[in-house]
């Protein structure tokens, strides 16, 4: 069982967690190791975060406060990155693209056309320090597999360690949920940040 899940904020309702490097956001039918598996019986995962990337997630303890956070999701839940990327993109910027999740090959692509299986997927970013290197502030739109991921890799800008989507650079995945911001069942809005110390890099 993983011994390495950090909970930061816990009630009735929910809780707030920081997902390790490596860990499935919650059980499958692989059987490979979760966050589920170090938190308490019958949570509720709301949404998904890569096996790679490292990050703040929140997870209902209730089917009502599931159904809850479910709704707010892509509406008044915001969703913060922090990732570096090979080379150096526009200061800043929106992208839009549509995007096939291929699930036998967990592979996204970026395609022309609307057909079965093709979302929507729309996010907008700052760079906060460019260079040969460029650490990315992201904030995502819409909630797409590997998004981040694909949708810079396609205009020439892996981020750094992702070698499934054509990085050069080796090491792990250079991807963070750095901030999460929604709202309580009771009416407060709960905002967290990731803890300095776990990212690989200065902000």
């Amino acid at each position: 069982m993983p011994d390495n899940v950090t909970i930061l904020f816990e009630d009735e309702a929910l809780l707030v967690c920081v997902k390790p490097r490596g860990l499935l956001s919650a059980k499958d039918a692989s059987g490979k190791p979760s966050v589920t598996d170090s938190l308490p019986d019958g949570v509720y995962p709301v949404h998904r975060l890569d096996r790679e990337a490292v990050g703040l997630m929140v997870f209902a303890k209730t089917a009502a406060c599931a159904a809850f956070l479910s709704e707010a999701m892509g509406k008044t839940v915001q969703k913060e990155y922090l990732a570096l990327c090979e080379g150096q993109p526009e200061e800043r910027g929106a992208l839009t693209d549509l995007l096939y999740h291929d699930r036998v090959k967990n592979k996204t692509y970026v395609v022309r056309r609307k057909r079965g299986g093709v979302r929507e997927a729309r996010l907008s970013y700052e760079v906060l320090h460019g260079g040969e290197t460029s650490l990315l502030h992201v904030l995502l739109h819409t909630g797409r597999t590997h998004q981040i991921r694909v949708q810079f890799a396609s205009r020439g800008y892996p981020l750094c360690g992702d070698r499934k989507y054509g990085a050069k650079s080796g090491g792990a995945l250079q991807l963070y949920a750095w901030r999460l911001t929604f709202p309580h069942p009771d009416g407060r809005k709960m905002s967290f940040e990731l803890p300095p110390e776990l990212l690989d890099f200065p902000l």
